[in-house]
């Protein structure tokens, strides 16, 4: 936190979002992209043994990208806040870490990580599968079908 240059401090707080949050956003896109791109694949394939499958397919690409979506947005709305203030405290000498606004900031950014598993368990159809299995006396469409 003590600096040699103002210069210096300026340059690792925008080093620091450009890693921590620009970096970290292009990766949840690329790594959705790159899923989305095996689906497709996969649905082209399946496409040409049967017709049924391009119709099941457009689901699941939907659904990808608004998990994607929901994702990505959630992770910038939480993590902004936290990249500004942290900012704000290089730029101006008025502002520390030790101030009540950074634990509110670095709360919000923390409910991305709380959150996260819970948009997959709301979103991502497979996940929802197998956390509907977990739940004991829960019958579910196989379950049924087996007895």
């Amino acid at each position: 936190m003590i600096w040699e240059s103002k210069v210096a401090e300026v340059i690792h707080a925008v080093w620091n979002i450009m890693s921590f949050y620009i970096l970290v956003l292009g990766v949840i896109v690329f790594c959705y992209w790159r899923i989305l791109v095996t689906i497709r694949r996969q649905a082209s394939v399946m496409a040409s043994h049967a017709a049924a499958s391009q119709t099941q397919a457009n689901p699941i690409e939907s659904n990808v990208i608004k998990t994607m979506i929901l994702v990505s947005v959630f992770y910038a709305i939480t993590w902004l806040p936290t990249k500004t203030y942290y900012l704000l405290v290089n730029v101006t000498s008025n502002l520390t870490l030790h101030e009540s606004g950074y634990y509110a900031v670095m709360f919000i950014s923390f409910l991305y990580f709380c959150a996260n598993p819970f948009i997959y368990a709301i979103k991502f159809e497979p996940v929802k599968r197998v956390l509907l299995r977990l739940i004991p006396g829960k019958k579910t469409e196989n379950s049924g079908a087996s007895g």
